[in-house]
């Protein structure tokens, strides 16, 4: 159960006309905290920010699932089950103590580094888009692509001329023959 001041600054948020992922960001920074106190652990970052939005559609905030390709249908089905139970007028049906203890307790077992500033800072960078340019293999770099509006070497090599790092000679051989 989030705790008072969450849900507070969640509700605070939605009078103001926040978004939906303003309002759960609440409750994303409430599991991060937990993390890092030592309440419990998580596996990775990105189980403890799944938490944390479960949480929030579970709260009552108008979070939607995740699109299809995303995703698993896994994850979709409990986002959505999660959204329909904080929707829901009837009374929240308690988990049982036997339950809540076995959750608690492989919690705790996991790691406190999925929290740490390191961690946070990569899965963040891990969603940019523009990433994944620079992640591009050296043997994909090499041969252009056979169909499609400009080979990988080209691109490559415009996004690193654009940002002023195109500097390995290989790069600029490569760049010269696909004539950037």
């Amino acid at each position: 159960m989030p705790e008072k001041a969450v849900l507070e600054k969640a509700k605070r948020d939605k009078e103001q006309g926040k978004a939906p992922s303003t309002q759960a960001g609440e409750f994303v920074r409430e599991e991060i905290e937990h993390v890092r106190e030592g309440k419990h652990g998580a596996r990775s970052t990105k189980q403890a920010i799944a938490i944390g939005l479960s949480k929030a559609r579970r709260a009552g905030v108008d979070l939607p699932p995740p699109k299809p390709g995303t995703t698993s249908a896994a994850t979709r089905h409990k986002a959505a089950k999660d959204s329909e139970v904080g929707h829901s007028a009837r009374a929240r049906k308690t988990t049982s103590p036997r339950r809540s203890r076995a959750v608690s307790n492989v919690l705790k077992r996991e790691a406190r580094r999925a929290a740490s500033s390191t961690a946070l800072s990569k899965q963040a960078r891990a969603r940019r888009p523009s990433a994944a340019v620079h992640r591009v293999g050296k043997r994909q770099r090499a041969k252009p692509l056979a169909r499609g509006p400009a080979p990988v070497v080209e691109s490559v090599a415009l996004t690193w001329m654009f940002r002023g790092t195109l500097r390995e000679p290989q790069l600029r051989r490569q760049c010269a023959a696909a004539s950037c």
